[in-house]
């Protein structure tokens, strides 16, 4: 929110509600001339107005939180890259910060677009037999923005969840929820013994099965998710039928909401944000005290956004050896472009050759803001003979301003001018021309002005032809 000029949209909420000047300064508790700078953007909006319209307007304050951190205008520029036309920086924060209701249809249209593009290859493909673009989950994608725009923090949620959560036990969280659904529910906590089944509930016969292969925690998680389903059902309810998203959208958006709940019943945000800022953030003693895994730590530290109450704003992210992004989660504003991979300098990409290590990473974006990223391979599954083990690096990035809170910073130079590994949203949005790395030329420019020696030419020069 920092300088954040947001007249236009405060006097629009304002008249919205057919409430004068001195009526809404009497509300914010400011005086009525401090409120005619702040629309007239001789004054920004500060942190305590917005927790004022926060608390009186709800979630008709949200577009105020989309402004003024530089997100909306990422998420712009990514998807206005691939038509060809320049738009300053400038530009895109004038329209996110001023304009945000008309910035999100100009998004909604570009995601139409590709969906439409991607479903007439996919038919161009049937009808040739030619291959044509893969198809996108687009359910998963619009769940993952609903979460992105709400700062991947959902305090009702949150907040239900935590008075329970804070009676359960350390060890022995999965009794314990076991004994709650049975004596609060009638539900029967059974084993389930149908291979690949994680969680199965039959409202009929009361029975909820979760799979043995899973440790305590993840037991836990698991009957979590189905409490969330039936004791915040209607909570849920609400939050699918006010987002925005597609009737068949919303069955993935109601797991994504239950599971939130089950993290934050597993994790209680005070109890859990507290140790976190007693530890500095080390997310191997946070695992350990706690009794989650690396992953759990990492995706529970991106959503403790709480108001009054925030901890390090943090963006988290997993991918394959492949870059498949599987998750992509934000309290910040960094964002990586959604089509043309991500960068190869990351240090994600570097924990594959160093599996079990913590890796962190000053990086550098072009427009020059630095983020401190830690890295680290996971695995999903037992291994027993013949059965496949999944492999996936996390990794959990924050500001360089928020860094000195982080015991991974210990050592650092932070600001040195040496010390910062230069990356980009990918290689068709990154502006780095002189990228050793570089795969692909920028969409918008020509391939002709790209240096001879590129990577991605058919043939560098002195190569032999095959």
């Amino acid at each position: 929110m920092k300088n954040a000029y947001l007249g236009g949209q405060l006097r629009r909420l304002r008249e919205t509600h057919a409430m004068t000047q001195a009526a809404l300064a009497r509300v914010l508790e400011i005086s009525p001339s401090y409120l005619n700078q702040i629309e007239r953007n001789q004054r920004p909006l500060t942190l305590s107005v917005l927790a004022k319209l926060d608390e009186v307007f709800g979630a008709e304050a949200q577009p105020f939180h989309d402004a003024g951190d530089g997100r909306l205008a990422s998420r712009l520029r990514a998807a206005l890259a691939d038509q060809g036309v320049a738009i300053s920086t400038a530009e895109l924060h004038d329209l996110a910060d001023n304009s945000p209701a008309l910035a999100k249809v100009i998004l909604d249209m570009r995601r139409r677009l590709r969906n439409a593009t991607e479903r007439a290859n996919v038919l161009a493909e049937q009808a040739t037999d030619q291959p044509g673009a893969p198809t996108a989950p687009t359910a998963f994608e619009s769940v993952r923005d609903y979460f992105y725009t709400r700062r991947n923090h959902i305090a009702e949620l949150d907040r239900a969840a935590e008075p329970l959560g804070n009676l359960l036990p350390v060890i022995g969280r999965a009794d314990g929820l076991a004994t709650y659904l049975r004596d609060r529910h009638k539900i029967r906590v059974e084993p389930a013994t149908e291979p690949g089944v994680l969680r199965r509930f039959d409202p009929e016969t009361r029975v909820l099965r979760i799979s043995t292969q899973l440790s305590d925690a993840q037991q836990a998680f698991q009957m979590g998710t189905q409490l969330g389903l039936l004791e915040e059902a209607a909570t849920i309810d609400r939050l699918c039928q006010n987002s925005g998203l597609s009737p068949e959208d919303q069955p993935l958006l109601r797991i994504g909401l239950a599971n939130y709940y089950a993290g934050a019943l597993i994790l209680p945000y005070e109890t859990f944000l507290t140790a976190a800022e007693a530890e500095r953030y080390d997310i191997a003693l946070l695992s350990q005290r706690f009794d989650v895994g690396f992953e759990t730590t990492c995706h529970r530290l991106s959503t403790l956004q709480r108001n009054g109450a925030q901890g390090v704003p943090f963006f988290f992210i997993r991918v394959d050896r492949a870059g498949n992004i599987s998750k992509r989660q934000s309290a910040t504003d960094f964002h990586f472009s959604r089509f043309g991979g991500s960068c190869p300098l990351w240090t994600i990409y570097d924990a594959f050759s160093h599996p079990g290590e913590v890796l962190r990473q000053v990086a550098q974006m072009p427009d020059g803001r630095r983020y401190l990223w830690i890295a680290r391979t996971i695995s999903h599954g037992r291994g027993g003979f013949g059965t496949p083990v999944k492999h996936f690096a996390v990794a959990l990035g924050c500001d360089i301003a928020h860094a000195d809170r982080l015991v991974y910073a210990r050592g650092l130079d932070l600001l040195g001018p040496d010390i910062a590994t230069p990356i980009g949203p990918g290689c068709k949005l990154c502006e780095r021309e002189a990228c050793p790395q570089r795969a692909f030329p920028m969409i918008g420019r020509p391939a002709l002005a790209l240096p001879e020696r590129s990577s991605f030419a058919p043939y560098s020069s002195g190569a032999s032809l095959p």
